[in-house]
C-alpha cells in the first residue's frame, strides 16, 4: 500500500511541476504580448479626453462620453469597466478603452451631417430629386442600412462611412480583442499555477505519507 501511494505521489508531483513549467511559459508569453500591446499603444498616442474633475468627456461635454458609452454597453453589449477608464492613465491601452475609442469614432460617424451634390435632375422610385445641394443627417445608420441606389443616401453613405472610419473601427477592435486576450491569458495562468501548486503539494504529501517508519 505505501508503495502505491508513493508511487501515486511521484506522478502528482510530476504533474504538478510540469503544469508549472507550462503555467510559466505561458505567464512568459502573456508578458510578452502586454509588453507589444503597450509599446503599439505608447506609439499610437491615443488618449482619451477627461475634465479637471476626472470626468471623461467627449468634444468638451460629459454627457457626450455617456452617449458614447450608453452605444457601447447598451447597443453593443460590451460591459466596459469603469476602473480602466482612468484620468490618470488617459493612454488607449485596455480592453475598455479601446472599445471606448471604438465607440467614439463610431457614434459620430452614425449621427454625422453630409452635404450631397445631384448634379442633374434624378428620378428614383417615383420621386424627382432636382439638381442641387442636399443636407443629410445621418440617423444612426451603419454602413449596410442605406440604400446604395438612392441619389441621395448612395453618396452619402460612402461621404459618412469613409475608409479611414472603417479602419480605424477596424484597428480599435483588433485592439480590444488582444487585450481581452491577453487579460484572459493571465487569468489560465492563474488557473494553471493553482491546479500545478495542489499537484505538487498533494505528490509531496503522498510521498511522504508513503515513507517507511524509522
Amino acid at each position: 500500500m505505501q508503495n502505491r501511494l508513493r508511487i501515486l505521489g511521484i506522478a502528482m508531483f510530476a504533474f504538478g511541476v510540469f503544469g508549472l513549467v507550462v503555467g510559466g511559459y505561458t505567464l512568459y508569453r502573456t508578458n510578452q504580448g502586454m509588453n507589444s500591446l503597450q509599446a503599439f499603444s505608447a506609439a499610437q498616442q491615443v488618449k482619451l479626453s477627461y475634465d479637471e474633475s476626472g470626468q471623461l468627456v467627449d468634444r468638451g461635454t460629459t454627457e457626450g462620453a455617456e452617449k458614447i458609452k450608453d452605444l457601447v454597453r447598451n447597443d453593443w453589449g460590451y460591459a466596459l469597466e469603469d476602473g480602466d477608464l482612468n484620468s490618470n492613465d488617459p493612454l488607449v491601452n485596455t480592453a475598455s478603452e479601446y472599445m471606448y475609442q471604438m465607440g467614439t469614432i463610431a457614434y459620430h460617424t452614425l449621427h454625422s451631417t453630409v452635404t450631397v451634390t445631384v448634379p442633374e435632375d434624378v428620378e428614383y422610385k417615383g420621386e424627382t430629386f432636382p439638381a442641387g445641394d442636399y443636407e443629410f443627417v445621418n440617423d444612426g445608420r451603419y454602413w449596410t442600412g442605406f440604400d446604395r441606389q438612392h441619389p441621395i443616401e448612395g453618396p452619402a453613405r460612402e461621404a459618412i462611412w469613409t475608409g479611414t472610419a472603417h479602419a480605424l473601427i477596424g484597428e480599435l477592435g483588433v485592439g480590444a480583442v488582444t487585450a481581452s486576450t491577453l487579460t484572459i491569458g493571465l487569468g489560465l495562468v492563474g488557473v494553471i499555477g493553482g491546479l500545478a501548486g495542489t499537484l505538487t503539494l498533494l505528490g509531496l504529501g503522498l510521498i511522504w505519507a508513503a515513507r517507511k517508519p524509522d
